[in-house]
C-alpha cells in the first residue's frame, strides 16, 4: 500500500512547480530507461495509463506484442534539484505492465517483488545497504570520456589531492535533497575512485536507490565536466569498483540474524542464509558480475573475493559478518559490482538465502585465515572454491541452477544468456591493445 495518493502527487508537482515528470524503469541489462511527459499527462501517468514502445527496449518485448504500460510506485516521487530550461523535473519508478493489466514476466521490478513476496509469506522483509564504487574521468576536447583521472588521490584522502571532492560533495548534496540518507562518501583506493554509501533500508526502496543513484552521479558529473562511470575494472593495475550489499532480515520487528546466545552473536536463520549464498554463488555471478570486465576485478591482490567462503573478520571471504550485533546484525556479500542490474542482482541474493533456510544449509566453518595466502591444496582441504573467472563460466553454472533460473523466469533467463553469447563473441573477434603491444614487434 502506497504512503502516497494520487491526490497527494498532484499537490506536491503543483506546489514545486514540477513541468516534467521521468517516468523510469531499468531493463534487462540495468540500463536506466525514461519516458518523459509533461505536468499535464501526470494524471494520466498515475493511473497507469502511459505506453511505450516495448520492442525498443533490450530484452522486452518481440515486435508484435510491443505495447507496454508503465504503472508509477507512488512513493517513489520525487523531484530532481537541479533546474532545467522550463522548470523542475520529478521521477517516479515504474514497474512494467501488459496491456491485459498484468505485470510484464521481463520487468526486472516485478522478479524483485515476486521474491519479496515469497519472504513475507515466510514471515521475513528483506533489508539492504549498498556500497557503490565509481570512477570520475576527464574528457578530452571534443568531449569524449578518457580514462585519465582527475586526481591522484587514495583511501580516504581530501582535497586538495582529491580534485573529485567537489562533484562527490555535490552528488551528496543532490542525494540529500532528494531524500537520500547518505551514511559515507569518500575517496577509495584507486586514483579517481570515490564511493558513497546510504542508508539501509527496505530492499525494493534500495534496488530503486541504486538505480537513481547511477543517473544522478552521472548528471553531477556531467555539470563538473567529468565522466562517471560505473564500469567495474577500467584501469590494469589498480582496484576495480565493486558494489558490496549488507543485508539481513527482519521478523515481526526483530532483527532475524540475530542471536545474543550464539559465540558470534548469530541465529540459526543466518547461518542458514549464508549456507544459501555461498551454494549459489557461482551462478549469482552471472547477475551480481554481469559484463565481461567484471571478471577482469575478480582476481587475487585488489580486495576484491575471488574464494567463496564466509568469516566474522576476514576481507578475503565472500561472504564476511559486520561486528555490529542486536538490531544491526547483517551479512555483506563482497563480489557484486555497479553494473548489476539492481532489482536482479537482490533477488537473486534474497532468493539463495531463502533457499538456504528453507533447506537449512550449513555454510561450514568460518575461514579465519587470508584465503589469498593459502596454496591450491590449503584451500582445497577447507573445501574452499574460486567464483567463475569469465562472464561465460558465471552463464555455465547459471544454466545448471534451476532455483536462480527460476527466479530469474523464462524470459530474463533466455534474454541474459543470448546477450552474453553474444558480448562474448564479439569480444572474441576483438583484436586488443595488449595483443598489439605484445606481438606486433616480436613476430
Amino acid at each position: 500500500m502506497s504512503k502516497l495518493s494520487k491526490d497527494d502527487i498532484l499537490r506536491m508537482a503543483e506546489e514545486k512547480e514540477v513541468e516534467f515528470i521521468r517516468l523510469q524503469f531499468v531493463d534487462i541489462l540495468g540500463i536506466i530507461k525514461n519516458v518523459a511527459i509533461t505536468i499535464e499527462q501526470l494524471p494520466e501517468a498515475l493511473d497507469g495509463k502511459i505506453m511505450f514502445d516495448g520492442s525498443s527496449i533490450e530484452g522486452f518485448t518481440r515486435i508484435h506484442e510491443s505495447d507496454m504500460y508503465l504503472k508509477p510506485d507512488y512513493d517513489t516521487f520525487v523531484v530532481f534539484p537541479w533546474e532545467t530550461s522550463g522548470g523542475h523535473t520529478a521521477r517516479m519508478m515504474c514497474d512494467i505492465y501488459t496491456p491485459q493489466g498484468e505485470p510484464f514476466v521481463g520487468c526486472p521490478r516485478s522478479t524483485l517483488k515476486k521474491v519479496m513476496t515469497e519472504a513475507e509469506e515466510l514471515g521475513y522483509e528483506m533489508f539492504a545497504g549498498p556500497e557503490p564504487e565509481f570512477f570520475l574521468f576527464e574528457k578530452d576536447k571534443e568531449g569524449n570520456p578518457t580514462t585519465k583521472t582527475h586526481d591522484k588521490g587514495g583511501y580516504f584522502d581530501l582535497s586538495p589531492v582529491d580534485l573529485g571532492g567537489d562533484a562527490r560533495r555535490d552528488t551528496v548534496l543532490a542525494l540529500k535533497k532528494m531524500g537520500f540518507e547518505v551514511e559515507a562518501a569518500h575517496h577509495e583506493v584507486a586514483p579517481g575512485q570515490h564511493e558513497i554509501d546510504f542508508k539501509y533500508t527496505d530492499v525494493l526502496r534500495t534496488a530503486d536507490n541504486i538505480a537513481t543513484f547511477k543517473f544522478v552521479t552521472k548528471i553531477i558529473a556531467m555539470q563538473h565536466g567529468l565522466h562517471a562511470t560505473f564500469m567495474p575494472k577500467p584501469i590494469y593495475g589498480e582496484s576495480g569498483s565493486g558494489m558490496h550489499v549488507h543485508q539481513s532480515l527482519y521478523k515481526n520487528g526483530e532483527n532475524a540474524f540475530y542471536d545474543a546466545e550464539d559465540e558470534f552473536g548469530l541465529s540459526e536463520i543466518a547461518y542458514y542464509y549464508i549456507g544459501g549464498l555461498l551454494k549459489h554463488a557461482k551462478a549469482t555471478a552471472a547477475i551480481l558480475n554481469p559484463t565481461i570486465n567484471s571478471y577482469k576485478r575478480l582476481v587475487p591482490g585488489y580486495e576484491a573475493p575471488v574464494y567463496i567462503s564466509w568469516s566474522t573478520q576476514n576481507r578475503s571471504a565472500l561472504v564476511r559478518v559486520p561486528s555490529a550485533r542486536g538490531n544491526a546484525t547483517r551479512l555483506e556479500l563482497r563480489n557484486p559490482d555497479p553494473a548489476a542490474n539492481p532489482y536482479l542482482a537482490t533477488a537473486v541474493m534474497l532468493k539463495a538465502g531463502l533457499d538456504g533456510i528453507k533447506n537449512k544449509i550449513d555454510p561450514g566453518e568460518q575461514t579465519t585465515d587470508n584465503i589469498y595466502e593459502m596454496s591450491y591444496q590449503q584451500r582445497k582441504s577447507h573445501g574452499i572454491t574460486s567464483l567463475p573467472s569469465t562472464i561465460m563460466e558465471a552463464v555455465g553454472y547459471l544454466k545448471e541452477d534451476e532455483l536462480i533460473k527460476q527466479t530469474l523466469g523464462e524470459h530474463i533467463f533466455n534474454h541474459i544468456v543470448e546477450a552474453k553469447k553474444i558480448e562474448w563473441s564479439i569480444y572474441k573477434k576483438q583484436v586488443h591493445t595488449w595483443e598489439i603491444d605484445q606481438y606486433l614487434t616480436t613476430y
